[in-house]
C-alpha cells in the first residue's frame, strides 16, 4: 500500500526525489602545456624563473558529473596548482544547466604556473594567457563529455586512515589522514569509475625539478585504474599547515630510502596512497547520494598581505580586487581602482549535500586545525592572536553521515590559517627562532575566521 501511495504522488509530481536514480559519467583530459623554445613554460609552485624542459607524465583534468533524475552537479580537478574564481566563473558560462560545478585543482608544485607567481622574476606573471584559455575551454568540454555519458549507477564509500603517508611540518603536528574513497558500479556490480580524496601537497619532485608531471598524483591514478580498471577522479583535501610528502620515509622493493625530489619516490609515494585508496574502495559500503542540495557563497575575502597587493599593482596577479567595508557578504561588490582604499578578492564558499553525503568546498589550502575541530587551546603564548574566538570547525557543521572536503575549490586564496596560529611578530611560537611558514602565502589573519563562518552557515542554510 505504501509503494502503491508513494507511486501516485511521485505520478502527481508531489514527491519528486523518492526514488531519484543517481546516475553517473566520466571524462578526462589532456591539458599538458606544448613545450616551445620561443615561449617557455614557467613551472609552479617553488621559486621564480624555473622553466619545463621537458614532459615526464601528463597533466591531467579529471572529470565526474552526477545525476540525481533532474539536477546535475560536476567535479573536476586539474593536475595544477591553482585556478582563479573567474576561471570557474568562465567555465560556468559554457555549463547553464548544472546546479553546481566544482571545479579543484591538486596543487601542483610541478606543473605550470596557471596563478602568475613563478614567472621569470618576482615582477613578472608565469601565466601563459592562451594555455590558460585552453585549460578553461578542455575542463568544460570535458564535464560535458562526462554529462553526456551518463548512466544508473550503485555508490559506495570507503575511508581509511594513512598517518604514515603524511608528514605536517608546522607545529601544533595536526594531521587530517583520512582518505575517502567513492565506487561507482552499475547494476551488474561491474565498477565504473572512482573518486579518491586525500590531503597532500603533490610536491615530492621538490624544486629542482624541470620535467612537468602530476608529481605523486600519477602513480596513485594509475595503481587505482590497474587495480580496479575503472576512470579514477583524484582530488586534493585538507593540504594547509603544511601537509606534505616532503620527508615522509618511503622505500623501494629493495627497501632503500628513496630520496626526495626523485620520480621513484614520487611513484612509489604514489602507488603506497594508491594501494590505501583500493583498500578502502575494495571495502566501501553502500551510500545513498541522491537527492542534491547545493548552496554557494560568494564572500570578500580582505587582502592584508602586502606582497599580494603588489602582485596586483604590478599585474603579477590576474584578477579583480574590490573595496572592503568590513562585510564579507556585500550586497554590492565593488571593484576597487586602486589600491589606497582597503581591498578585498571575491571568492566563494560552498556546500554539496548529496544523500548522505555533505561536501565542504573550501577556496584554498585550509589547515587541518579548522576542518578538524582542533584549534590551540591554549594558544601559544607567542602567537600574534593568542586570544582570538575558535573557528567553527568545517566538518562539525557538515549535517550528514558522511564528509568529504575539496580543498582549492573554485578559487585559490593561499593558506587558511586559525586566527590563533597566525605568527609574523617575534618571539615566535613553539620556540621557532623565524616566523613559520605559511602567513607569507595567505591574504591574511582574518581568512580563517570569515570562511569557517560563512561555510557554518552555508551548510546549514542560513
Amino acid at each position: 500500500m505504501f509503494r502503491f501511495i508513494v507511486a501516485l504522488l511521485v505520478f502527481a509530481g508531489l514527491v519528486t526525489d523518492v526514488q531519484a536514480q543517481l546516475k553517473v559519467g566520466f571524462a578526462e583530459a589532456d591539458i599538458t602545456p606544448m613545450l616551445d623554445a620561443k615561449k617557455p613554460v614557467f613551472m609552479a609552485g617553488f621559486g621564480q624563473n624555473r622553466k619545463a624542459t621537458g614532459v615526464h607524465d601528463k597533466i591531467m583534468v579529471r572529470v565526474i558529473v552526477l545525476a540525481d533524475g533532474k539536477r546535475k552537479v560536476a567535479f573536476a580537478c586539474a593536475d595544477l596548482v591553482g585556478l582563479f574564481h573567474p576561471s570557474i566563473e568562465r567555465i560556468r558560462k559554457e555549463l547553464p544547466d548544472f546546479v553546481n560545478v566544482t571545479v579543484s585543482s591538486t596543487h601542483n608544485h610541478e606543473g605550470p604556473d596557471t596563478m602568475g607567481l613563478w614567472g621569470a622574476s618576482p615582477f613578472a606573471s608565469g601565466v601563459d594567457r592562451e594555455y590558460l584559455k585552453r585549460v578553461e575551454a578542455t575542463i568544460a568540454e570535458t564535464i560535458q563529455a562526462a554529462a553526456s555519458n551518463l548512466h544508473p549507477a550503485n555508490a559506495f564509500i570507503g575511508k581509511v586512515k594513512a598517518p604514515e603517508l603524511l608528514r605536517d611540518s608546522r607545529r601544533p603536528e595536526i594531521k587530517h589522514d583520512e582518505l575517502v574513497a567513492l565506487r561507482f558500479e552499475n547494476d551488474q556490480k561491474k565498477i565504473m569509475g572512482v573518486v579518491v580524496q586525500f590531503n597532500n601537497h603533490p610536491e615530492t619532485l621538490s624544486s629542482k625539478n624541470t620535467e612537468l608531471t602530476a608529481d605523486y598524483v600519477a602513480g596513485t591514478v594509475a595503481e587505482v585504474r590497474e587495480k580496479q580498471g575503472c576512470p579514477v577522479v583524484y582530488i586534493t583535501g585538507t593540504v594547509g599547515g603544511l601537509m606534505t610528502s616532503l620527508g615522509v620515509p618511503v622505500k623501494n622493493a629493495k627497501g632503500e630510502e628513496l630520496k626526495d625530489g626523485t620520480f621513484e619516490k614520487a611513484d612509489v609515494y604514489g602507488r603506497l596512497i594508491g594501494k590505501a585508496a583500493n583498500t578502502a574502495i575494495d571495502h566501501a559500503e553502500a551510500i545513498t547520494l541522491t537527492p542534491f542540495v547545493s548552496r554557494t557563497q560568494t564572500i570578500l575575502l580582505p587582502v592584508d598581505n602586502k606582497l599580494y597587493q603588489l602582485g596586483w599593482q604590478l599585474g603579477v596577479l590576474n584578477r579583480d580586487i574590490y573595496l572592503w567595508n568590513d562585510d564579507p557578504m556585500p550586497k554590492e561588490f565593488i571593484v576597487a581602482k586602486n589600491l589606497q582604499k582597503p581591498t578585498a578578492l571575491k571568492s566563494e564558499v560552498g556546500y554539496l549535500q548529496l544523500g548522505e553525503l555533505g561536501i565542504a568546498v573550501i577556496p584554498g589550502e585550509i589547515y587541518p586545525e579548522l576542518v578538524l575541530s582542533r584549534v590551540a587551546d591554549p594558544a601559544d603564548a607567542n602567537a600574534d592572536f593568542p586570544d582570538a574566538p575558535i573557528e567553527p570547525g568545517i566538518y562539525a557543521n557538515i549535517p550528514a553521515k558522511h564528509r568529504m572536503i575539496i580543498g582549492l575549490g573554485n578559487d585559490e586564496v593561499g593558506y587558511i590559517l586559525p586566527r590563533r596560529s597566525w605568527d609574523e611578530m617575534p618571539p615566535y611560537t613553539y620556540g621557532y627562532t623565524k616566523a613559520p611558514y605559511g602567513e607569507e602565502n595567505s591574504l591574511g589573519s582574518r581568512t580563517g575566521p570569515i570562511i569557517c563562518e560563512v561555510f557554518q552557515k552555508v551548510a546549514k542554510g542560513k
